[in-house]
């Protein structure tokens, strides 16, 4: 059997202290993303469970099975859902959605809600692209900056490393803090050509752990530029996947000089946390007007 290097584990989480039955509104939040998917369904105002699932070649089939996931160690059955909103990368295919919300207003809302109303930054690093957010006290949108639609910098190109060097992605973060002397990151931010560099730099006899350095050090150089191009305004969050990778996150705010907190209880759920807060103020609108 071959082994996937780039996989991470999925997962699933239920409140044991919540009885959905009790509470009066039920809605979900689904986040198609160009690499991960997940979905959360909040009782009231509370996470009651939530899934973290890989994408497939399908948005829709991706949707309903991230779904499926978050509800499998629940008796809550789809119809019980009374509001569902898409975001992500697929947001638009998303079938059991009734509306679709940008997955940046999606991040900033569910950032605000894990890390609290004093949020004012929140670097989104996920599998196609990075994004830099500024929200206010509410998680209300107030700026973002994009990158440019490349691979290198995001879960992406951090997949395609650890396939090409044999390592599993879980460890690439740790890995590469596991070296002797920090070494000059790679030069390229096209990850093509950043896998030409990585394997001329293995033949020179560099440690994979050395590469790894080397990669995660671009990784957070990258990101560091486009958060000076926006700027940072404290309290400062990381969400995404790559918010998993210590290599990364830790290479960052030590060029930054800062400090954060992880985001609790999945900084990988913030774009799907979002779209079902939005789901509940959506639904109490509708109940409100009558619609």
């Amino acid at each position: 059997m071959t082994t996937e290097f780039y996989r991470w584990t999925e997962s699933t989480w239920k409140n044991p202290d919540k009885d959905w039955r009790k509470a009066e509104t039920i809605t979900a939040g689904i986040d198609v993303g160009s690499v991960s998917s997940q979905a959360v369904v909040l009782a009231d105002n509370d996470i009651y469970c939530y899934c973290n699932t890989r994408t497939g070649s399908n948005s829709p089939e991706s949707a309903q099975r991230a779904l499926a996931m978050a509800l499998q160690e629940t008796d809550i059955k789809p119809d019980d859902i009374k509001f569902t909103v898409g975001t992500g990368y697929g947001r638009v295919n998303i079938p059991m959605a009734k509306k679709a919300i940008t997955e940046i207003a999606c991040h900033a809302r569910g950032a605000n809600y894990m890390g609290g109303p004093t949020v004012r930054t929140i670097l989104d690093m996920g599998g196609q692209d990075l994004k830099g957010i500024h929200c206010d006290e509410r998680g209300k949108v107030t700026q973002f900056l994009m990158n440019d639609k490349c691979a290198a910098g995001t879960g992406r190109g951090m997949e395609v490393m650890a396939e090409l060097l044999q390592v599993p992605i879980v460890d690439v973060g740790r890995m590469s803090l596991e070296v002797d002397e920090e070494p000059p990151p790679v030069s390229s931010t096209c990850v093509i050509f950043a896998k030409s560099e990585a394997i001329g730099l293995l033949r020179t006899g560099w440690t994979k752990n050395m590469v790894l350095a080397a990669y995660c050090s671009a990784m957070a150089h990258r990101v560091v530029g486009l958060l000076e191009r926006i700027g940072i305004e404290k309290d400062f969050v990381i969400t995404g996947g790559i918010s998993k990778n210590i290599g990364v996150t830790s290479r960052i705010l030590k060029e930054l000089k800062i400090e954060t907190q992880p985001l609790k209880p999945d900084a990988q759920i913030a774009g799907a946390l979002g779209a079902a807060l939005f789901a509940r103020d959506l639904l109490l609108k509708s109940q409100k007007s009558g619609a």
